[in-house]
C-alpha cells in the first residue's frame, strides 16, 4: 500500500538537485518581494512567473500565452534584485554549514587591556584575530588603521582589531619605538608578532601592501567565502 501523496509545493526547500535548487529559488523569490509594495500587474506577474506550475483554474490557454515585452523588463529587473540577494543566502547559509565561525563588520576598538585579552581568548577558535597596537602621533600608525578598516571588509571572517598602547597595560612593551604593532592570533595563539610594521612596507602603503604583506606569512584565509559582497554589484541592482 503505497503512502499519503505529498504535493511538490510542500517540499522543503532543502533538496539537492536542479530541481530542488529551482524550487529554492521560487520559494524565496516569493518570499523575499514586499508584496505590498508593487502595483498588482506586477505583483500577479510575480506570482505567475515565481509558481512551479499554473494553477488548474488559470486554463491551458493561459499557460501558453505570450509574455509581452513590457511583461518580460518588469520579471527581469525583479529577478535581478532576488537573485543578489539569493546568492548572499545561500553563501552565508554554506559559511555557517561549513562551520567557518561567525562574521564581523569594521574596525573593532579595544578599549582596555581586559578587552584585549578577551578577545584573543574568547573569540570563536576558527576566528583569526588581526590586533593592531597604535599611538595616533606615530608615523604609520593612522595609515596602518584605514588599511585595516578596508580589509575587514574584505574579509568580514576575520576580526580586526585596534587598541592604543596607552590602553593595553602593558604600554612599557609597546613604547613608541616599537610602534605600530601588528599581533595575530587564533584559538588564543600568537601566529604573528611583527613590532615597526612599517618596516615591512614601503614609505607610502595601502590595503593591497598590507594585505599581500599578512598572505606572505599565510595570516589571511582564502577569499573564496567571502560574505561582504560587492558593494558595486549591490548598488546596480537596487
Amino acid at each position: 500500500m503505497s503512502g499519503p501523496a505529498v504535493d511538490e509545493d510542500e517540499l522543503q526547500a532543502t533538496h539537492t538537485g536542479p530541481k530542488g535548487v529551482i524550487n529554492d529559488w521560487r520559494k524565496f523569490k516569493l518570499e523575499s518581494v514586499d508584496q505590498d509594495t508593487l502595483p498588482p500587474n506586477k505583483r500577479e506577474l510575480l506570482r505567475q512567473m515565481s509558481s512551479p506550475r499554473k494553477p488548474k483554474e488559470e486554463g491551458r490557454e493561459r499557460v501558453h500565452r505570450k509574455m509581452s515585452a513590457q511583461e518580460y523588463e518588469l520579471i527581469k529587473e525583479e529577478d535581478e534584485k532576488c537573485l543578489h540577494r539569493y546568492r548572499k543566502q545561500c553563501m552565508q547559509e554554506m559559511h555557517e554549514r561549513l562551520s567557518f565561525g561567525p562574521t564581523f563588520e569594521g574596525m573593532h576598538d579595544l578599549e582596555s587591556g581586559k578587552a584585549f585579552l578577551e578577545v584573543i581568548e574568547k573569540e570563536h577558535p576558527l576566528t583569526v584575530v588581526v590586533v593592531h597596537i597604535y599611538e595616533e602621533e606615530v608615523k604609520g600608525c593612522e595609515a596602518l588603521n584605514n588599511c585595516f578598516t578596508c580589509l575587514a571588509t574584505e574579509y568580514p571572517t576575520v576580526k580586526f582589531c585596534k587598541i592604543k598602547a596607552s590602553r593595553t597595560g602593558a604600554d612599557d612593551r609597546f613604547s613608541d619605538d616599537v610602534l605600530p604593532t601588528i599581533l595575530v592570533y587564533k584559538s588564543g595563539e600568537l601566529l604573528g608578532n611583527f613590532l615597526c610594521a612599517t618596516q615591512h612596507l614601503n614609505e607610502e602603503f595601502f590595503a593591497v601592501d598590507v594585505e599581500a604583506f599578512l598572505n606572505e606569512y599565510g595570516l589571511l584565509p582564502e577569499k573564496d567565502f567571502n560574505l561582504g559582497g560587492n558593494e558595486e554589484e549591490e548598488a546596480d541592482v537596487e
